[in-house]
């Protein structure tokens, strides 16, 4: 659809566009006046209009991370980007521009009404993510299928809906099929839904909507059915046994044992194969529950942890309340007393007074502070001890059941060589009853050869252990160095807030004395 103002100088949304735009659109008294001098921080900023401004690309947004409202229609923008940051965007237009596709809008969760009529969009998907949806206008754009419609019906909160001069909205049955298949429609193209012709095209449609019930009932089973699993392997990943609950290593094993599969074949190695799986997998499963039971230990101390250092700060501040009360109690008796004096030399003894008291109350705040980082490095130390233990008792035993794993592997190569050396002997002497595929019997050409492939599988499957055991360890030895790391930076920053905030207070009251000017008092 071409724009009238198409001939125009495409424009780049720079931060000259954007400062005007939020200039000329904020408040215009004296408040406004001041923010203009003081300038205008865009994370402020709630509500945007740039519309008719020949814009052919959104950029430069993502500062405007608490924006609401924006308006973006009536320029030639052909593709929906650069909105990732805008995680509070509640309405945005973009009607009346050049879009062909629906994208870009994955983060948008908040979304409630969004326009994109007048555009060149001929299908109506990727909206996924907007679980909030209650208005969508999409009316003359190029939309022509009508079981597209039915895409919309993952939106519970969707009620107002424009289609109108789209292909689709020429079709007979097209309000009817709309009725039907969105029930939870109020209004579509601008008009309120007539309840008597919503029941007529429930009954019209009754079966397709039963049979598509049916499949959507089928698809959100098998959805958190997969949301369970997902939730349960993020379970396991946090103990660091993610695919040991099963024959997944020992698969993994396997899969890219070229040498190993053809071996398979030889006689009584299915039988060796089937004994060594089933007590391999023992060992992981075995991992498997102490890395969960070790996981939960470790959450019992970070909680009871956090616990003790929440309970410490609240004690110390509810000691710094009470001295704080007491003093402003005090303190104001004082500032009364003083502005009452009428004797100058007794007015001087009374601020000097105050200021003691001032810089007494900061002296106490400072020490009460000073045991709690006291307090709080003795406790983070001992946690710190803890988590170190149980996660190093963790690796210890866990190698141990790794070694296991290792021996099974040794002692099933020792059998399978020596399995493959007897067959090469059946071979060579002509004495091998049992057919062999032609590529397993490639290998059987000398002892060299037939060792060669035995040890190249062995080689894979400790590779494959001892990556699992890597991967394990450096996991968990990652986790802990940046748990500690963070808590000391986090107790560093609570320090550092507190004892600007006491400099704060402090000089808050020293302020409000030194404002206090002798001929007010006097008065």
């Amino acid at each position: 659809m071409s724009r009238p103002y198409d001939s125009m100088e495409p424009k780049v949304m720079d931060d000259d566009m954007l400062k005007a735009a939020v200039g000329e659109q904020g408040p215009q008294e004296e408040a406004g006046q001041l923010a203009k001098q003081e300038g205008i921080l865009f994370k402020d900023v709630l509500s945007l209009q740039l519309d008719f401004q020949n814009i052919l690309r959104i950029d430069n947004l993502w500062q405007f991370e608490n924006l609401k409202k924006l308006q973006l229609n009536n320029n030639i923008i052909e593709r929906i980007e650069g909105l990732t940051n805008l995680i509070h965007l509640v309405w945005l237009d973009l009607s009346f521009n050049n879009i062909e596709a629906i994208e870009g809008l994955d983060t948008l969760v908040n979304l409630e009404d969004l326009s994109l009529s007048n555009n060149r969009i001929s299908k109506m998907d990727s909206l996924d993510a907007l679980v909030k949806l209650q208005v969508l206008s999409l009316g003359n754009n190029q939309i022509s299928n009508m079981m597209n419609i039915i895409y919309l019906r993952r939106f519970p909160c969707l009620r107002t809906l424009s289609l109108a001069g789209n292909p689709v909205s020429e079709a007979e049955e097209y309000k009817m099929f709309i009725y039907a298949y969105l029930p939870d429609l109020v209004y579509l193209d601008f008009r309120r839904v007539d309840e008597q012709m919503r029941e007529m095209a429930k009954m019209k449609h009754q079966y397709s909507i039963d049979e598509l019930k049916h499949r959507e009932a089928q698809m959100q089973i098998k959805l958190e059915e997969e949301q369970a699993k997902q939730e349960k392997l993020e379970e396991h990943k946090m103990a660091f046994v993610e695919y040991l609950n099963g024959p997944f290593l020992f698969d993994s094993m396997y899969s890219e044992d070229v040498e190993g599969n053809k071996l398979s074949y030889l006689p009584g190695v299915r039988e060796l194969l089937e004994a060594y799986k089933d007590k391999f997998v023992i060992i992981c499963l075995n991992i498997f529950e102490y890395g969960l039971n070790q996981q939960e230990k470790r959450k019992v101390e970070l909680d009871t942890f956090n616990e003790c250092i929440q309970e410490a700060i609240l004690e110390n501040q509810d000691q710094g309340k009470l001295k704080v009360a007491k003093f402003e109690e005090k303190h104001l008796l004082n500032l009364n007393a003083i502005r009452e004096e009428t004797d100058l030399s007794n007015i001087e003894k009374k601020l000097t007074e105050c200021t003691e008291s001032i810089g007494e109350l900061f002296n106490t705040l400072m020490i009460l502070e000073m045991q709690l980082v006291e307090q709080l490095e003795e406790t983070i130390n001992i946690f710190e001890r803890n988590i170190t233990d149980l996660v190093g008792l963790f690796i210890e035993n866990v190698q141990s059941l790794i070694a296991q794993c290792r021996d099974l592997e040794n002692h099933h190569h020792e059998k399978l060589l020596e399995i493959a050396i007897n067959t090469l002997e059946k071979i060579l002497k002509g004495e091998m009853d049992e057919d062999l595929p032609d590529d397993v019997r490639a290998l059987f050409v000398d002892k060299d050869t037939i060792v060669n492939a035995v040890g190249a599988s062995h080689d894979i499957h400790l590779l494959k252990i001892d990556n699992r055991e890597d991967e394990l360890v450096t996991g968990i030895n990652s986790w802990c160095a940046h748990l500690v790391d963070k808590i000391h930076k986090d107790e560093i920053m609570r320090n550092r807030k507190r004892v600007k905030e006491i400099n704060q207070f402090v000089d808050h009251m020293q302020s409000e004395l030194d404002n206090l000017e002798c001929g007010d008092i006097i008065d």
